[in-house]
């Protein structure tokens, strides 16, 4: 069956860099747009950025522009976020998904899903 698994997530401080990768199987993931999405202590499921099946073309929410940038290996069956400059409001479980309409922004044209890794930046 399709599984995504994400890794990476941890405790930094302020300031400091993370990168997460997402593990796919079960799907051939060059057929699929991918995303990262997070949510937020009391908040709902918010988009952090997309790529376009090849990895060519990207999208990043305002809030993590300049600082975060998504990629993508085909060959490897995984995606990552880089992530610097982390801020406290950063913290979220971040989770990744993957499309079928290249990049997107909205959660509900996202077919599958990982269960999450915990990102915390202390202040």
């Amino acid at each position: 069956q399709v599984q995504l698994v994400e890794s990476g997530g941890g405790l930094v401080q302020a300031g400091d860099s993370l990168r997460l990768s997402c593990a796919a199987s079960g799907l051939t993931f060059g057929n699929y747009g991918a995303g990262w999405f997070r949510q937020r202590p009391g908040k709902e499921r918010e988009f952090v950025a997309t790529i376009s099946r090849s990895g060519r073309s990207t999208y990043y929410a305002d809030s993590v522009k300049g600082r975060f940038t998504i990629s993508r290996d085909n060959a490897k069956n995984t995606m990552q976020l880089q992530m610097n400059s982390l801020k406290p409001e950063d913290t979220a479980v971040y989770y990744c998904a993957t499309n079928v309409v290249g990049t997107s922004t909205t959660p509900t044209t996202y077919n599958y899903w990982g269960q999450g890794t915990q990102v915390t930046v202390s202040s």
